[in-house]
C-alpha cells in the first residue's frame, strides 16, 4: 500500500453541543480539515476544551457531526465495519477492575473473534511488549495508573488494527515507562500503523510526531511537519568544531587560517514545539476567528480569483484566513 494513502480524512467537520431544547451551547469543533495519511504519526494539540477528545470521538463514530463529514479508510465513520481495524485507548481506561491482564486481553479477544490459539499468542506478545509480565496475575483493581495505560494500550492492540488512536497514552507513566511507551508507539509506526495521538505532553508529542495539528477553541491554528514548523527560518547559524575564540568574529572570512577547524553545518535553529503552541495560543487568543486551512482549500481558492491583466496574483502558499 502507499505510504501517501489517506487514512483519516475530515472535510468541513463540525459539531456544536446544544442544550435540552436544542439551542446551540458549545461549538466544540469548526469546519476541519485535515488529513492524515498511512504509516505516520500523527498528533493532535490543543488546550482543554479545544476539540481533541471531540474529534477523536467524531471518527471513531461516537459522535455525529454537525456539518462535514469524516472518512476512515475511505469509508463514512458511521460504516461500523471499520472498527475492526481500529484500535482506541481513551483518556481515561474503563476496564474490568475484578479481572487481571490475561482475562482482560482474552475478553477483548473474544469480543474480536480472535481464534483461541492465536489470541492466546498475543496475549502473551501484547502483556510483554507494554511491560506488565511480573503482574500479568493481578486484577486491575491493584494496578497503578501507569499499568493500567500500559493494560489499555495492550487492549487497543489485540485486534492487530491498522489505525490507532491514543488519548493521552503517556499519562500517569514514569519517564521509564514514557520512553517504554514511545518506543512501543515508534515501532509500531515501523510495522506500518498509523498512529494518531492526542495529549497535552508537548515534549513528547515533539519526540515521536511525523506530523501535528494545534487545535483552539475547535478551529485548526496550525498543521504540518513537526520539523518544519520548529525550524525558525529567518535566522542562520553556524556550527564549527575546534574554532578559537579568536576565529568567531569573521568566519567566513578567517576560517582558511584555522586548518583544523571544520564547517559541520549552516542550517535553521529550531525552537521546541512548547515555544510554538504558546505562539499560536496567544496569537489564537489575540485574533479569534483566524483558522488555518487546508493546501487544498488553498488552492482552490487562488483558482478562483480572478486575474487581472499587469496585476501579479498572490502566490504566498498556505496561509491562515477567516
Amino acid at each position: 500500500m502507499s505510504a501517501h494513502e489517506v487514512v483519516i480524512e475530515t472535510r468541513n467537520l463540525t459539531k456544536v453541543y446544544r442544550d435540552f431544547w436544542g439551542r446551540p451551547k458549545v461549538q466544540a469543533l469548526k469546519a476541519l480539515d485535515l488529513k492524515v495519511y498511512r504509516g505516520e504519526i500523527f498528533g493532535l494539540l490543543g488546550p482543554n476544551g479545544s476539540g481533541k477528545t471531540t474529534t477523536i470521538k467524531l471518527l471513531l463514530g461516537l459522535l455525529f457531526p454537525t456539518e462535514g463529514e469524516s472518512l476512515i479508510f475511505g469509508e463514512p465513520t458511521t460504516n461500523v465495519a471499520k472498527n475492526e481495524r481500529i484500535g482506541y485507548l481513551p483518556e481515561e481506561s474503563y476496564l474490568y477492575k475484578f479481572l487481571n491482564a490475561e482475562e482482560t486481553l482474552e475478553f477483548y479477544g473474544k469480543l474480536f473473534k480472535i481464534a483461541p490459539q492465536e489470541r492466546r499468542r498475543r496475549v502473551d506478545q501484547l502483556i510483554e511488549r507494554v511491560g506488565l509480565k511480573a503482574a500479568r496475575k493481578r486484577q486491575l483493581r491493584e494496578y497503578s495508573k501507569g499499568m493500567q495505560r500500559r493494560i489499555g494500550l495492550a487492549q487497543a492492540l489485540i485486534n492487530d488494527p491498522e489505525l490507532i488512536l491514543l488519548d493521552e497514552p503517556t499519562s500517569g507513566l514514569d519517564p521509564i515507562g514514557t520512553a517504554e511507551i514511545k518506543d512501543t508507539i515508534r515501532n509500531l509506526r515501523a510495522e506500518g500503523k498509523t498512529i494518531v495521538l492526542s495529549g497535552h505532553l508537548l515534549a513528547d508529542m515533539q519526540d515521536i510526531c511525523d506530523r501535528i495539528a494545534i487545535l483552539h477553541r475547535g478551529e485548526l491554528r496550525e498543521i504540518g511537519k513537526v520539523s518544519e514548523l520548529l525550524t525558525v527560518q529567518d535566522i542562520t547559524q553556524f556550527k564549527i568544531r575546534n574554532l578559537p575564540e579568536e576565529g568567531k568574529e569573521a568566519i567566513r572570512e578567517v576560517l582558511a587560517r584555522f586548518p583544523d577547524a571544520s564547517l559541520e553545518a549552516i542550517d535553521h535553529p529550531t525552537t521546541t514545539l512548547e515555544e510554538l503552541f504558546l505562539r499560536i495560543v496567544r496569537e489564537s487568543e489575540a485574533r479569534p476567528g483566524l483558522r488555518k486551512i487546508g493546501e487544498e482549500q488553498e488552492a482552490a481558492a487562488q483558482a478562483a480569483r480572478p486575474v487581472l491583466a499587469g496585476v501579479p496574483s498572490d502566490n504566498g502558499g498556505e496561509a491562515a484566513r477567516n
